[in-house]
Order: structure tokens, then C-alpha cells, then sequence
């Protein structure tokens, strides 16, 4: 015998104005609240975009987390919930006017899980869904001016539905409050990440991640800028190069100057953790300024090919502000043999707290790791080392690992075959490879079981592969 089982009221009442091509206010009028988001959510699956745009200017909760749904860029979509947003700033008298915050984050999904369960459910869960929303809504929704925030990664060039939200924000940065909490650009002139930073109020950005080529020109507009993001939680620069100046010539004077203003501005920043730059254009003198400048105590640093003399690690292991690291990496700086005690004694002050070490690209030899290894046998929080591309014979190789042997906490570990793996020509002697990583692996297993450990080989020649040995030996392109 069949089930008759006839739509509810909520269903019906959704359902017939999903019908219509378009509603207005008065149709929403008298919708009850809780019937908001499962409309909302059929509406914008389904692409009905007028109805769109009145549910956003009547949306009767502080916070809209749009951007949870829309994972899969749509320029019309977009487009519908932000001409909402130009209705509602026209009713702004409205006494009835609630939304305080347009999410365009992919945040905030449990605010829509709340609604996803079956529509004959919304009444009869009545009061516990009023709880869950409450929950779900963030705290800064509860003030009085409209606010836009979004997370912005711009990679080369903008897609359409990026350039209709920049020029839309662009005519609106004096009537909403837009904030930009997590902002990547990457390889943009620095006119248009000058005008990107000019949209969005500095002072709300928490992370933020700058890859451009145009050293001078970016460091030097951009200082200003910088020092008001006083919430900025994370930055990293990345891939900085020098580059020839319009008259052909790039004055060291000019670089050190503008480095020395941008600098200056860390002092402003009272709550950075998380600092990754690359250096290369930095003068030791800039180095300093800026271990001084540091006013908050960094969590993780990461310094890629920058020069840093035994003066800069002196300052490095007299900072304050370094004495907490958790995760700590130097790519690509190659420390002259006088730098060795001084980089053993910044180790040592991070002994207590360090988790991630990585030692990438520094060609260290035998007598800087060896002056290295009383600082990497100390009692230590690491869960994870990098020695990648470090020149070291076997013998070195093994008083390492007798030190790694004693951290019992590390789940992943690289260290570079020894150089006994290669002839005298600089080619890899396969056999003697696999040999010698299986002997250093069982350095370690004598004393405890290696989780994730790799002796990777150097880049082949011909392939740009690397043969790898984790237990076992994996052949690079061309020895398979």
C-alpha cells in the first residue's frame, strides 16, 4: 500500500515562490525568518536571480556567508547579490534593515548546513535552529555599517568574476566598509596592487602574500601602506629579483634607502607571527633594522636567499622577538664559514620551541654541520628537519643522524645523500647510493623507527628527476 505524503506549508509556500520569475519586498514581507535560508539556498542553486537580489536586501539576519557557496566562480550570480547589496544601501533609513556583513569568504558553512536538512523540518525545529544561527554568526557582524569581507588571490591575471568585484568595490570604497581579511597578488604591476591595496582598508588585512618582480618601484609605494596594517597576522615576499631601472641602472643607494623605509614599518606591526621574505636585495645593515623593528614575537620565520653575515645572526640570536620560533627556514642562504657558531647559537636559543627545522639550498660542508650538531642534539620539540642540498661527506652524515636518532618527536625527515655517492665526475654511482642511504637509515632504527625519512639524491643532469631512497631505492627517468 502506497504513502501519501503531502507537501507542508513551509514546502508549499517555498515552492510557489520559487515559481515566480521574479518578487519584491512586499513578497517577502511577511515570509517568516527561518524560511530565508532554505529559499535563499534553492534560489541560488537554481539561478533564480532577481529572487536573489531581493533576498539579499531583505535578509534578516546580521551576517550573509554567500561566499560558502560559492565555490564554483559565477560572474552572474555575483553580480545579482551585489546589485542586493546597492538596494539595500538605497533602503539604508529602513528600520527593518538587519544584514551588517556581506561573507564572501569560503567560511561559515555550518550557517547553511543548519538549513540543509529536509524543508518539513524548518518549523518543527523552530527553536533550535534559532540557536545554531546565533551560533554560526560572527562576532564582528554586530555593528551598524555595511561590510564587504572577502579573501583575495589574484595569480597573474584577473578572472571575470574578480574584475566585477574590483570595479564594484572600487565605486563603492567610500559608502561600505570592504575588507580584504587574506590577500595574495602575484606577479601584478605595481600600479594595479597600489590600486588593490587603495580598495580594501589596510588595517583588516591579516595575511597577506606580495610576489612581484618590480623591487624598487613595489617596496618604495608601498611602505606608506604597509605600516597600517597594524591586524597583519602573516606576510611573506616572495620571488623578489632585482631588476634594471628605467635608465638601466639600479643604484644599490636607491635599494637600500627604500628597503630601510619599508623596514621601518614592522614597528607598527604589533600582532605579525608568521614573517617569509626573500632577502636578496637587502643589505646587512637593512637585516638589522629589521630584527629590531620586530614588536610581536614571531611563531615561524623564513629567510630565502638573503646574505647574512655573523653580525646578522649576532642580532638574531640577541632578538627577543626570535627567542619563541616554532618553525624556522633558510632557503638558499649560504652562511660563510665564520657565520657557524653564531647560526649554533641562535639554534640553541630556539632549542625549546622549534618543531620545523629547514636548512634548503645552504651548501653547507663538514665543518659548519659538525659546529651545528651540539644545537641539533639538545632536547627538542622537532617534528620535522630539512637538510636539503647540504655538502656532506659520511662520516659527517652519521654523527648527524646519531644526533636525530635521540628526537623522538620528528615524523618527517630529508638529508642529502652523502657525496661518497658520486664519482669524481659528479655522476651518481647507484649501488654505492643505495648501500650507504640503507646503512644511514639503520643508524636510526637502532635507536627508534623513522616514520617519514628520505635520502634524495641531487637534481640529474639530463632528466631534472632525482633518485630517492626511503627504505627503498626510486630511480630517477633516466636509470629506469
Amino acid at each position: 500500500m502506497s504513502t501519501y505524503n503531502p507537501l507542508t506549508l513551509p514546502q508549499l509556500a517555498l515552492d510557489v515562490l520559487l515559481r515566480k520569475d521574479a518578487i519584491n519586498s512586499s513578497d517577502l514581507d511577511h515570509l517568516p525568518t527561518l524560511l530565508f535560508p532554505p529559499l535563499f539556498l534553492e534560489a541560488f542553486n537554481g539561478r533564480h536571480i532577481q529572487i536573489l537580489k531581493a533576498m539579499v536586501a531583505a535578509w534578516p539576519f546580521p551576517c550573509l556567508p554567500v561566499g560558502a557557496l560559492m565555490r564554483t566562480p559565477d560572474v552572474e550570480v555575483l553580480q545579482a547579490v551585489l546589485e542586493g547589496i546597492d538596494i539595500l544601501q538605497t533602503q539604508n533609513a529602513s528600520p527593518s534593515r538587519k544584514l551588517q556583513v556581506l561573507d564572501l569568504r569560503d567560511v561559515h558553512q555550518d550557517f547553511w548546513d543548519v538549513w540543509a536538512r529536509r524543508k518539513d523540518e524548518v518549523c518543527s525545529a523552530k527553536t533550535g535552529n534559532e540557536k545554531q544561527v546565533a551560533k554560526h554568526i560572527p562576532r564582528y557582524a554586530l555593528r551598524q555599517c555595511l561590510k564587504v569581507v572577502t579573501d583575495r588571490s589574484l595569480d597573474f591575471s584577473l578572472q571575470q568574476h574578480q574584475t566585477c568585484l574590483l570595479q564594484w568595490a572600487h565605486q563603492r570604497k567610500h559608502s561600505l566598509r570592504q575588507c580584504c581579511l587574506k590577500m595574495k597578488i602575484c606577479h601584478f604591476p605595481v600600479e594595479i596592487i597600489r590600486e588593490i591595496l587603495n580598495i580594501f582598508q589596510p588595517n583588516y588585512i591579516e595575511e597577506l602574500e606580495i610576489d612581484t618582480k618590480q623591487v624598487v618601484s613595489f617596496i618604495g609605494c608601498f611602505a606608506p601602506c604597509f605600516g597600517q596594517m597594524r591586524n597583519l597576522h602573516k606576510f611573506h615576499l616572495r620571488e623578489i629579483r632585482l631588476r634594471i631601472s628605467v635608465s638601466g641602472v639600479l643604484h644599490f643607494v636607491d635599494v637600500k634607502n627604500c628597503a630601510a623605509k619599508f623596514l621601518s614599518q614592522f614597528s607598527k606591526l604589533n600582532y605579525l607571527q608568521h614573517l617569509s621574505m626573500n632577502g636578496g636585495y637587502f643589505s646587512s645593515d637593512n637585516m638589522k633594522q629589521l630584527f629590531r623593528c620586530l614588536r610581536s614575537p614571531l611563531e615561524s620565520l623564513s629567510m630565502i636567499i638573503c646574505q647574512l653575515s655573523k653580525s646578522d645572526l649576532k642580532h638574531m640570536s640577541e632578538c627577543q622577538r626570535l627567542c619563541q620560533l616554532k618553525h624556522l627556514q633558510f632557503d638558499g642562504v649560504v652562511f660563510p664559514k665564520s657565520c657557524s657558531m653564531s647560526l649554533r647559537i641562535f639554534l640553541e636559543n630556539v632549542s625549546e620551541t622549534l618543531q620545523t627545522l629547514q636548512l634548503e639550498n645552504c651548501r653547507m660542508n663538514d665543518s659548519q654541520l659538525k659546529t651545528l650538531l651540539p644545537a641539533l642534539g639538545q632536547r627538542s620539540q622537532l617534528t620535522s628537519v630539512d637538510f636539503y642540498e647540504d655538502d656532506v661527506s659520511t662520516a659527517v652524515m652519521k654523527e648527524l643522524l646519531q644526533c636525530m636518532a635521540n628526537q623522538r618527536k620528528l615524523v618527517v625527515e630529508q638529508y642529502l645523500a652523502p657525496r661518497e655517492c658520486y664519482d669524481h665526475e659528479g655522476y651518481l654511482i647507484l649501488h654505492r647510493f643505495s648501500q650507504l642511504c640503507r646503512n644511514l637509515m639503520d643508524i636510526l632504527r637502532a635507536r627508534r623507527q623513522p616514520k617519514t625519512i628520505t635520502f634524495p639524491s641531487e637534481t640529474c643532469r639530463y632528466c631534472r628527476s632525482r633518485c630517492i631512497y626511503d627504505m627503498k631505492t626510486r630511480l630517477c627517468h633516466c636509470w629506469r
